[in-house]
């Protein structure tokens, strides 16, 4: 069975498929930095939706990337994971 990093150093060496994924870092960091969150909190998706009146689908949604969130709804998932929401810009 092929693993996926190695399929993705593969498809790394073709620059469309790296350009690609470098206009995409920012929702990547995004919806890894909501997993992470989650999983620090020690919640289920399920958890998450409760806490933020929502439900477990968008939630599945938020860390699939499928939807992007608004800034409130980035506040909300803070406080349900019990974390703090940081946002900078940095120079390139």
């Amino acid at each position: 069975m092929t693993r996926f990093s190695d399929l993705k150093n593969k498809w790394m060496q073709d620059p469309a498929f790296r350009a690609e994924h470098g206009a995409l870092e920012a929702e990547f960091r995004l919806v890894d930095a909501l997993i992470r969150a989650r999983a620090f909190a020690d919640m289920t998706q399920a958890d998450v939706a409760e806490a933020m009146n929502t439900s477990q689908s968008y939630i599945a949604r938020l860390e699939g990337g499928s939807v992007t969130p608004s800034f409130k709804a980035l506040q909300r998932f803070a406080r349900a994971t019990g974390t703090r929401l940081r946002v900078n810009f940095e120079h390139p």
